[in-house]
């Protein structure tokens, strides 16, 4: 290995010029990955563009690296800048799809694999097997959608009630409310906590089934508290509790947010609340909410887990869960939907019954619709508490007790402002997040549109 080119391209730094929207911060955002996966997929580019400066082959590009190649491209000025250290004119050849080309780039991409294997050892899979960052998740999607399903399941329910009625109205007859009531009360208890035992056990199985080297094995606590609370404000909180902990900005006398010293070596995050303050000047903090919301690393944040959260949902092992837990409510409401209407036929009271229906209703549909919440609001913080913390507990970092214990971390002088905030109308809130996108299925690019590289 040539150390010295290494080292330089190793050094290389794809965000000058920076900005709010910087290269690492577009590539993100525009492919909702998360940051250390960024981070990845950047390095793995750097080592093979190196291996494209070193070798006198052709080499080919996985489809993720691929995807960062073709950002960097864009900043033409950068990535000019980059050939020169390179000390070589690395081309980009795009796929024609004719069957020389093919045969040229699957050479070429065991040829990168012997020079990847020879130069820095094993290819990471996540960057060079999967298409998508998503992928290494292997998540089946749902052949039948939970949103069919659920429509299909209320048209089953209002016609296999004809039969129920016909079959539990003898039974019916004989039974008298308030022991009806207390009966099903205990049947529907027992179904609720057995079935609740079972999908928290289930959801504890999928997370642990992820790959290890899969992106939700490495989120950074920011991310790890947004999935874990859905709130953007909780992300910023912690942000500026940082810079003011450290003296960078401070609160004044008048309840704002103004900056107090220069500091170094400040994360993405509090760099972006700085360039915030200094065009602005100062902030009420319900006001610095507002605006940093819109800013795309903190967007990025909300984004990647947003993706990952419609990912899940959409997926088999998601929608067997949501099947079986909707069966299990669908079956219980019959019981006294025909208890309602074997009470209307034979002109009794049936007050209590239609109560005891509606809240049963209510209380399946809010269950079932917050039903993958459970799974990112409780067994990934878990998981990430139970396993994956201990493991790194060595690092310190303020950031993953603000994960652990919450708001009561916070600086001191910024927990007035926060709950100032919460309680206020002046800011409207949100997640700054969307959870549209594609479940793996698809990326900016693949390794079939770019098979690979010449120099010249």
């Amino acid at each position: 290995m040539n150390e010295a080119l290494w080292n330089k391209v190793l050094q290389f730094d794809l965000d000058n010029p920076g900005g709010d929207y910087s290269f690492s911060v577009r590539l993100a955002s525009e492919n909702r990955w998360i940051k250390d996966f960024t981070e990845k997929a950047i390095l793995e580019y750097k080592k093979f563009m190196y291996l494209a400066a070193v070798s006198e082959v052709m080499v080919s590009p996985s489809a993720i690296v691929d995807v960062v190649w073709h950002q960097h491209l864009i900043f033409s000025q950068s990535y000019a800048d980059f050939c020169v250290l390179l000390g070589k004119n690395i081309q980009h050849i795009p796929s024609t799809h004719n069957k020389a080309q093919f045969d040229q780039f699957k050479k070429a991409a065991e040829q990168t694999r012997k020079l990847y294997t020879d130069h820095f050892g094993q290819q990471p899979e996540s960057i060079w097997r999967y298409d998508t960052m998503l992928d290494s998740l292997s998540l089946e999607p749902a052949k039948v959608k939970i949103g069919f399903f659920a429509l299909f399941g209320i048209f089953a329910v209002i016609v296999l009630s004809i039969p129920f009625y016909y079959l539990l109205k003898p039974i019916y007859i004989h039974i008298d409310n308030p022991n009806f009531i207390l009966c099903f009360v205990g049947v529907w208890l027992a179904a609720y906590v057995i079935i609740h035992l079972y999908t928290k056990s289930r959801f504890k199985e999928i997370a642990h089934s992820f790959d290890k080297q899969s992106f939700v094995y490495h989120l950074k606590p920011f991310e790890v508290i947004y999935l874990k609370g859905h709130k953007m404000e909780d992300v910023i909180n912690g942000a500026v509790s940082e810079l003011i902990h450290s003296g960078a900005i401070r609160v004044d006398l008048g309840r704002r947010i103004c900056i107090s010293d220069e500091k170094e070596g400040l994360t993405g995050e509090q760099l972006q609340v700085i360039t915030t303050l200094k065009n602005r000047g100062s902030f009420f903090y319900p006001q610095l909410l507002q605006s940093l919301q819109t800013k795309a690393i903190f967007r990025n944040t909300a984004r990647s887990i947003d993706q990952l959260r419609w990912c899940f949902n959409q997926s088999l092992q998601f929608a067997k869960l949501f099947y079986l837990n909707f069966i299990v409510f669908a079956a219980l409401i019959i019981f006294p939907l025909i208890r309602l209407a074997t009470g209307i036929s034979r002109g009794k009271p049936v007050f209590q019954v239609a109560v005891l229906l509606a809240l049963l209703i209510v209380f399946a549909v809010n269950y079932l619709y917050k039903l993958n919440q459970q799974f990112f609001s409780r067994t990934m913080p878990d998981l990430y508490k139970e396993t994956i913390l201990p493991a790194i507990k060595e690092e310190q970092d303020w950031r993953w007790d603000y994960f652990l214990y919450g708001s009561a971390v916070l600086t001191a002088s910024l927990i007035p402002l926060v709950n100032y905030q919460r309680s206020s109308t002046v800011y409207a809130g949100g997640d700054g997040g969307s959870g549209g996108g594609s479940c793996g299925s698809s990326c900016g690019s693949s390794c079939g549109s770019c098979g690979g590289c010449g120099g010249d």
